[in-house]
């Protein structure tokens, strides 16, 4: 085990240390990975824990996005941590625009930039703070707009990240467990004073409306949240197997695929098949609702294009067989 960051004399708590040991265990990948570090109390504690429980083959990212002045200043803080520990430390300067959906864009760019930093270093996954309370706001957000199983689900403690394009890094949460006020205390106690961005307490944004409601009461349970979300994913895994075993019934052949849809299927089950059609033609995710009005017309005997695949159940009806093939272009028009 390394030296702990902050005072000389500090230790973790030995049971603090086998608690992370056991959760970083359970994910951690074989190579070296790269943790995101802003400086707020999230990430020093992930910092702190690394340091202490994990191997040493790992390095640190702080991302300014160039929305605040004080951002260049805690990542120069950051960088002089990890320096007093021997900690290869990167800062990734962005050019923001401030405007109209800016956390939405700076998570964008700061997730794009380091994936590419992950994928130029050979970096095994890049390891983020995110903990039991961004778990329990992330689901409540979800759970106002209507999200099924998967959205549910959350935040995954191991998961791909998409970025940058083409690309694909391993993206690992092993805090999904610890709660906000557990990472701070860990901090405190480290003798560490971390950044606060006020933009998490800017009540224009939706997630910091709702951590206000949920903190504003004793009523919820951020770990009780953490622990819904996980019994969701292992839910969300199941079907993802029932599905896989269902697509081994799907018949391939030069066109394309022919399924013969059980009239009984559970729609959720049948939509998860549909959507391996989909990504056998490489075709784009579906929208909103699409997939579901896919199904829908199949279910009723119709014929329907989504994502460049012709779905057709004409004449046959209910209980399949649904054939589908590569829909033609559409004619140019003649001038």
């Amino acid at each position: 085990m390394g030296a702990p960051i902050g005072k000389a004399a500090h230790r973790l708590n030995p049971a603090v240390a086998v608690r992370f040991a056991a959760s970083w265990s359970a994910i951690a990948p074989p190579g070296k990975v790269g943790l995101a570090v802003s400086g707020g109390p999230d990430s020093l504690a992930l910092l702190l824990l690394a340091c202490e429980v994990a191997p040493r083959n790992f390095c640190v990212v702080t991302v300014d996005h160039g929305l605040r002045p004080e951002s260049a200043d805690e990542a120069t803080m950051v960088a002089q941590l990890c320096a007093e520990r021997g900690i290869a430390h990167t800062t990734l300067t962005l050019s923001l625009a401030k405007g109209s959906a800016v956390q939405e864009r700076a998570r964008h760019a700061r997730y794009e930039a380091m994936g590419r930093w992950a994928r130029d270093l050979g970096l095994a996954a890049l390891v983020t703070a995110h903990h039991a309370d961004d778990q329990a706001e992330t689901m409540v957000m979800r759970l106002n707009r209507g999200a099924g199983l998967r959205g549910l689900a959350a935040m995954r403690p191991h998961t791909i990240l998409e970025y940058p394009q083409n690309a694909t890094t391993i993206l690992l949460r092993p805090l999904l467990q610890w709660s906000r006020a557990e990472l701070v205390e860990l901090v405190d106690n480290a003798g560490l004073i971390a950044a606060s961005d006020p933009s998490n307490h800017d009540q224009h944004y939706e997630r910091v409306r709702i951590r206000a409601a949920m903190t504003s009461v004793q009523a919820f349970e951020s770990k009780g949240f953490a622990a819904a979300a996980n019994h969701l994913a292992e839910a969300d895994l199941a079907l993802d197997w029932s599905a896989a075993q269902l697509w081994s019934q799907v018949i391939e052949h030069a066109e394309g695929f022919t399924w013969n849809a059980p009239a009984d299927l559970p729609k959720t089950l049948s939509l998860r098949v549909l959507e391996r059609v989909l990504t056998a033609f490489e075709a784009p995710p579906p929208r909103g609702q699409e997939l579901v009005r896919w199904l829908e017309t199949l279910r009723s005997g119709g014929v329907s294009t989504l994502g460049g695949v012709k779905g057709d159940a004409r004449g046959i009806g209910a209980g399949g067989p649904w054939r589908f093939t590569r829909a033609p272009s559409p004619r140019t028009r003649p001038q």
